[in-house]
């Protein structure tokens, strides 16, 4: 077995990168795209109920820091996305289903209809910064996301993922509802609530106004949030936010992720990051004489 091998509620990666849920994952091609470029798992775009076209353009705007989107989850829904999960029924790694609902009823209809066509677990986006209704609306509260991941839990087999939000007083808050309620994992973090400005218009520029900032910039913060998870809960955590390097994933392991998600960096460095950051993770764990990546999850918390 390599030393990269690593395991997240049942589910074995060759290595501890994914791909993480966002404007990537909404064809079968890129999830085959991703696998084939090194990924340990792949992740994809959220799906709901029902078709959703998303916002007008502008819908992304570059920062320094990062990326700033607010796209609106636009996705065909479930029933035609079915036919996408089954063209990854040969995929050689982990195909996880990010879902989305306005209700708990609604995720766990939405999960259902995953699970059968072949998902091997499910992401809830309970964390998405520029959706009325959904995502940071209810994650944002405890209390709903017990009720969500409850209610999922109750439809499904297979493996869910609980995906946080940042944008609250105290993530451990809703880390533990969500553990609480049954989640075999949480992925820690979604992106931060951000905005941009035209000052020749004087308009914000996206056309939502308010989006979220996903890049390095909001990597201080993931770690954190995964940091004070670990130290808090017992259950599995998959970090994700800012990751472009090798450093950066062995960070988010120290903290006490046991692997890891990659998004923004992809548009700036290609689908080769995947197989770059697994190098680089491979000589730290040989040079420093670990025989695992699991020897070196939450080793922070031990200095």
């Amino acid at each position: 077995m390599s030393r990269l091998t690593t395991e997240i509620a049942g589910l074995t990666l060759r290595n501890p990168t994914m791909l993480a849920s966002g404007v990537l994952g909404t064809t079968a091609d890129i999830l085959w795209r991703a696998a084939k470029s090194g990924a340990g798992a792949v992740v994809t775009k959220s799906v709901g109920l029902k078709p959703r076209s998303g916002y007008p353009n502008p819908v992304i705007v570059q920062a320094k820091c990062g990326i700033i989107n607010a796209v609106g989850l636009p996705n065909p829904g479930i029933y035609k996305f079915i036919d996408e999960i089954k063209d990854l029924e040969k995929l050689e790694v982990p195909v996880i289903v990010s879902i989305y609902g306005f209700t708990p009823e609604e995720y766990a209809e939405v999960a259902y209809e995953a699970a059968c066509a072949g998902a091997e677990a499910i992401e809830l986006n309970l964390s998405c910064p520029h959706i009325e209704g959904s995502g940071a609306d209810i994650g944002s509260d405890p209390d709903l996301v017990f009720e969500v991941v409850k209610a999922v839990k109750g439809r499904v087999s297979k493996p869910v993922f609980a995906k946080l939000t940042p944008n609250v007083k105290d993530i451990v808050d809703l880390a533990d509802a969500a553990v609480r309620a049954g989640a075999d994992a949480l992925t820690a973090i979604n992106t931060v609530r951000a905005m941009a400005i035209d000052i020749e218009t004087t308009r914000p520029i996206l056309s939502n106004k308010i989006g979220g900032l996903s890049g390095p910039a909001i990597k201080p913060i993931a770690v954190r949030c995964v940091y004070e998870i670990y130290r808090s809960l017992k259950i599995p955590i998959i970090g994700c936010g800012g990751i472009e390097t090798w450093k950066d994933a062995v960070e988010f392991l120290l903290a006490g992720a046991s692997a890891v998600q990659i998004g923004t960096a992809i548009a700036f460095k290609g689908f080769d990051i995947f197989k770059t950051i697994s190098a680089g993770i491979d000589r730290y764990l040989e040079k420093n004489g670990y025989g695992s990546v699991k020897e070196i999850v939450g080793l922070s918390h031990k200095r």
